[in-house]
């Protein structure tokens, strides 16, 4: 497997600010994370704020009850314990909980977590464990009940699962029939080729599948049983017992809810001021918390002293929305902006894992943290891979296309376009041009002495001229079509390229699954990237299998 650093833009100046010229957010981020310095100042700043978080114990005990069903591995174990201790340190990362884990880029930060936490324990001599927080209280199913694979006839295919969901319930809480799972197993089972690991990944998909009721459940074994090995613990923001443990914290937000929506509105205003846009939602009057109302994941707002919804489904008074929070906190859940602040005040957070676009949004964080007397952690940018397979590789060397030549999409049309004309001996491109050039430069003449005999000629000359050149254009489309297809073979390899690079028009990494790479390559994949070097600073990789 070699492994080359590759260029691919983000898209978010603030995320490739944060490691390529920190002084530009400085404003904005509390430490860098390409100083050694930060990472000791951090782990300091752990020691001395450890009364700000949640008991160490307490929170160990539920973790352990999920893991212990989901994710029972003994490396999970020791982490826990070390957890348990006083001193000991976190990375964290999160994502929402895909079908089938959902695309690439989850795995990858899964990945980046472990190996910045193995990282960062060496640097500091200290214990640091990795968790990764499963975003289960996020209700948008549309987000999270489909995945993508490249099928053998090259086409970029949805598997999608088929569930009655209930608007706004968060997924954790939506459970699935055996016909849902068994849907979803049967089309996967379609899509991928015969390999000698395919029966394998299905049945392990199938096991996943039938001991869980949640997307979440089904999620969470199977990051288990590819990472557990690693001792990576996984958490549920969903978890009732969880909501227990968060009930002071929640009561802070709500009775500082004030000073929390002043921090984030001047930090958007100085984010805006200074050319960046917006990667969430910094509302006015938004309480940045929802509230579960009859099975409805609803945003809470500020209105005449009031906490309401925009339809006012539900509308409380602060000391209501406090006994609600005792009464009942699995209601309770955090938006983009407030959830850092939750994350931080369960684990003792070294570092989290982010990608591009939640490193611009948590720009909006900082201040937050501060009237609430805490810090933004260190900010770690998601390791970024793209997987070039060997027959792949070769069909870019026997065209001569370059990885720049793939990621500009426009430039890579343009080559395609050049190497099937190359294929043309006719040369029927130029012949037809000359064709048409020829044919008007006798005919325009002709049109404009026929107007002299009558004036009608002219326009019956001119729409007449229109007509053959349009059939001359559809002749010259039947021959594009005949040429294409006898190099068929050829401009399928560049669809392959293309299709496999940057499917939708997007990094591969943002698309596809997991799964149809371990039906190639076997689990022993998840290993090899276990082992590449980390990279602090999440630069774009390929990886050439």
């Amino acid at each position: 497997m070699n492994i080359v650093q590759e260029p691919l833009p983000t898209g978010q100046p603030l995320a490739e600010a944060l490691i390529q010229d920190f002084s530009q957010v400085s404003h904005l981020y509390q430490y860098n994370p390409a100083d050694d310095n930060s990472w000791s100042e951090r782990l300091k700043w752990l020691d001395q704020s450890d009364r700000l978080r949640v008991g160490r114990k307490e929170l160990v005990t539920q973790l352990r009850e999920f893991n212990l069903k989901h994710n029972p591995h003994e490396a999970v174990t020791r982490h826990l314990d070390q957890l348990e201790q006083p001193g000991t340190a976190v990375i964290v990362g999160g994502q929402q909980s895909g079908l089938f884990t959902g695309p690439l880029l989850v795995i990858y930060k899964a990945v980046t977590i472990i190996k910045a936490a193995k990282e960062a324990a060496l640097k500091l001599n200290r214990p640091v464990v990795p968790v990764f927080w499963i975003a289960g209280e996020d209700h948008d199913w549309d987000e999270v009940n489909h995945t993508y694979v490249l099928s053998q006839d090259l086409q970029v295919t949805r598997i999608r699962i088929a569930h009655e969901h209930e608007q706004g319930l968060p997924v954790s809480w939506s459970e699935l029939s055996a016909e849902s799972w068994e849907q979803v197993a049967g089309e996967l089972e379609q899509l991928l080729p015969e390999t000698e690991f395919k029966s394998g990944l299905l049945e392990l998909y199938r096991h996943s599948a039938t001991s869980s009721v949640t997307l979440s459940e089904s999620f969470a074994k199977l990051m288990g049983h590819w990472f557990g090995k690693y001792g990576l613990i996984l958490l549920d923001s969903a978890a009732t017992e969880l909501r227990r443990l968060e009930i002071p914290v929640f009561e802070t937000m709500i009775t500082r809810n004030d000073e929390l929506e002043e921090a984030y509105l001047e930090a958007a205003h100085d984010m805006l001021r200074l050319g960046h846009s917006l990667q969430a939602d910094a509302r006015e009057n938004g309480a940045n918390l929802f509230y579960i109302h009859e099975g409805e994941r609803l945003l809470l707002f500020k209105q005449e002293g009031k906490f309401c919804d925009r339809k006012e489904k539900v509308v409380l008074t602060k000391q209501e929305l406090l006994e609600r929070l005792h009464d009942h906190p699995e209601r309770f859940s955090n938006n983009v902006l407030t959830r850092p602040l939750m994350q931080d005040s369960l684990l003792p957070v070294l570092g989290t894992v982010l990608g591009a676009g939640e490193i611009a949004y948590w720009g909006l964080t900082r201040g937050a943290f501060r009237r609430l007397d805490m810090q933004m952690p260190i900010l770690l940018p998601r390791e970024s891979f793209t997987l070039l397979e060997g027959t792949l590789q070769k069909h870019m060397d026997k065209y001569s296309l370059r990885w720049e030549d793939v990621k500009d999409r426009e430039v890579f049309q343009a080559k395609r376009e050049t190497w099937l004309s190359g294929q043309d001996a006719l040369h029927l491109s130029e012949r037809f041009d000359e064709i048409k050039v020829a044919f008007t430069g006798m005919y325009d003449p002709l049109i404009e002495q026929l107007g002299g005999i009558q004036a009608g000629l002219t326009k019956l000359g001119n729409a007449n001229r229109d007509k053959i050149i349009d059939q001359i254009d559809y002749l010259r489309g039947k021959a594009k079509d005949a040429l294409e297809k006898s190099n068929e073979a050829g401009l399928r390899h560049f669809d392959r390229i293309e299709l496999s690079l940057f499917p939708l028009g997007k990094p591969q990494e943002r698309v596809y699954n997991i799964f149809y790479y371990l039906n190639r390559y076997g689990a022993d994949w998840i290993d090899d990237l276990a082992v590449i070097p980390y990279d602090v600073t999440g630069k774009h990789r390929i990886i050439y299998l």
